[in-house]
């Protein structure tokens, strides 16, 4: 027995649409996948930020309790000790060169890993820049 109408219609209708969840997922796919690349490499900048700020911040609060004394290696130590290795090897570090100034100034340049650390650095430096008064004179 043949069914007419309108639940026959419905039937055939639904049967046309099989498989175009596969194809529209399928044509989203690449907008997906370059969304979450973009947001993890937007989250890999941020975190180098983080990371030269408080290298930076670590490095001027030695510098400042070593006083006059070894003010340049006690930055670069507490630099590197702040660092993570993957970071580490792109790392420009400028610590104070002279015991004479009022103000200790640490700048640190960092270059930001391209979707994981270790496989290649953005062209664009990360600069964090600390300081603090000198105590100690």
């Amino acid at each position: 027995m043949r069914t007419t109408g309108a639940p026959g219609r419905i039937r055939a209708r639904l049967g046309s649409d099989r498989g175009q969840l596969i194809v529209e997922f399928t044509g989203m796919l690449p907008i997906i996948l370059v969304t979450l690349v973009l947001l993890w490499q937007a989250v890999l900048v941020g975190y180098t930020f983080t990371l030269a700020s408080g290298a930076a911040d670590e490095g001027v609060r030695k510098a400042v309790a070593a006083g006059a004394w070894g003010r340049t290696a006690q930055c670069q130590d507490a630099v590197h000790e702040r660092l993570p290795g993957a970071w580490e090897g792109s790392a420009d570090i400028r610590c104070p060169e002279s015991d004479t100034d009022d103000v200790v100034t640490v700048k640190v340049t960092l270059k930001a890993p391209a979707l994981f650390p270790g496989f290649a650095d953005l062209p664009i430096p990360v600069e964090a820049t600390a300081g603090a008064a000198a105590e100690g004179k």
